[in-house]
């Protein structure tokens, strides 16, 4: 019986490994940020704007799998193939990283402050008193994810992101079953609308900017790439990109599903990370708060971890250098990414809202990396016989439009949130 158990839980395994580079994407994806932007979506508008992540999460298959059948054929990760192909390319390029890394460095910060946050605020339901110092919190996780880093290589990244993901989606999936709404909210929320409230357009903007980001995409030739996959693994890298995109759907449409049914219903809308606890608990309980409350620590970890890497592969892939985890550049700038996650724990934390300001803006960044991949998927000189064809023209086309709308969206967002200040 042992035995047969063993023989299960390895085939899991080994198939969870074979769609690894998706899981690594997600681990990316789905962190604090979107935890919160999908909540906050939730408790205002409840269901009504899921089409927002369904179409996000449709043009994001389109663009892992543009960016990964790039990889498979030319051998290029992303900002080598801009300064090779691309007019300016060299640019684009430093463009790419200086926007991408100082956003995520950012996000970095905030995702400890929410998380320590909400550690604290579960130990205070659970144990009373003041609960557990957020310095500490934070400390003792970024301790753990350095340690990883010393040691690691990518297969061990990739198996622990894959043990927090799973742990993290089963967590959101049993917390949206135990509060969930009505089934009548969720086919109203797949008809296109945008309701009429000032903060719609950026919450809307910050949802794509989480979900379909540029980040996502440039770091998706990189993990291809690690993975060490070839030109004859195109349809394995179809299949990943599929299987990421649905995951991030499922894991996000279940966090907005239990904001959906509990807080949107109480007209409690999230303005803070910690809201999410406070509120819940008398709703769904001790146990239901405590799979919630786990499911955004792994989410937290899930991106921690990943944001380390970010700048050192972006050089690398930049200078066209082996990635090698273990070299004293991996080691001092992801320690520095690292140290950068204390910030908010020691000075303070920020609101929910600053982290949906955040995502919207990322989301400004959509239109660049889409129409760069579009001109270098399209090369006969590039791509051969590989390059895109009518379907995945048309959703590049189509990832495109709506780049360009939700950047829109996000520019009349930021403008009307932090234009107040200013008169």
């Amino acid at each position: 019986m042992n035995q047969q158990r063993t023989g299960i839980l390895k085939k899991i395994g080994l198939m969870l490994t074979a769609v690894g580079p998706g899981i690594f994407m997600i681990g990316y994806n789905i962190g604090t940020g979107s935890v919160t932007n999908m909540a906050s979506a939730g408790s205002r508008y409840g269901m009504s704007i899921f089409w927002v992540l369904l179409l996000s999460c449709l043009f994001t298959f389109v663009m892992l799998v543009a960016y990964g059948q790039f990889t498979l054929v030319t051998g290029d990760t992303s900002l080598r193939g801009y300064k090779k192909h691309l007019p300016y390319g060299n640019w684009i390029a430093l463009y790419s990283i200086f926007v991408l890394s100082l956003g995520e460095f950012l996000g970095l910060a905030g995702v400890m402050g929410v998380v320590s946050e909400l550690v604290r605020e579960w130990s205070r339901i659970l144990f009373g008193g003041e609960g557990f110092s957020m310095i500490l919190i934070a400390a003792v996780i970024l301790s753990g994810c350095y340690y990883l880093l010393w040691v690691g290589k990518y297969s061990r990244f990739e198996k622990v992101l894959i043990a927090f993901v799973v742990i993290m989606g089963l967590s959101f999936v049993l917390s949206m079953f135990m509060v969930i709404p009505d089934p009548k909210d969720l086919l109203t929320g797949m008809i296109p609308g945008i309701p009429d409230e000032p903060n719609a357009f950026l919450i809307i903007a910050g949802m794509t900017g989480t979900t379909c980001g540029a980040i996502v995409f440039v770091m998706r030739s990189i993990i291809v790439a690690e993975k060490g996959w070839t030109i004859n693994d195109l349809r394995q890298e179809k299949i990943d990109a599929f299987v990421s995109a649905s995951l991030m759907l499922i894991i996000s449409g279940a966090i907005m599903a239990c904001a959906a049914g509990t807080l949107y219903r109480m007209g409690t809308p999230v303005e803070r990370a910690v809201d999410m606890v406070k509120t819940l608990e008398p709703i769904a309980g001790r146990f239901a708060i405590s799979i919630f409350v786990v499911g955004i620590i792994s989410a937290g970890i899930s991106t921690v971890f990943p944001i380390a890497l970010i700048l050192p592969w972006l050089i690398c892939d930049y200078r066209g250098i082996e990635r090698n985890i273990q070299s004293p550049m991996f080691r001092i700038l992801g320690g520095l990414g690292l140290l950068a996650g204390l910030t908010v724990p020691v000075l303070g934390g920020r609101p929910v809202f600053v982290m949906i300001a955040s995502s919207a803006f990322q989301a400004t960044i959509m239109p660049v990396t889409t129409l760069a991949i579009m001109v270098m998927v399209n090369s006969k000189k590039i791509m051969g016989e590989h390059r895109a064809g009518f379907w995945l023209n048309t959703g590049m086309f189509a990832t495109l439009i709506y780049a360009f709308i939700t950047t829109y969206m996000g520019v009349v967002g930021l403008i009307d949130t932090f234009s107040p200040y200013f008169n």
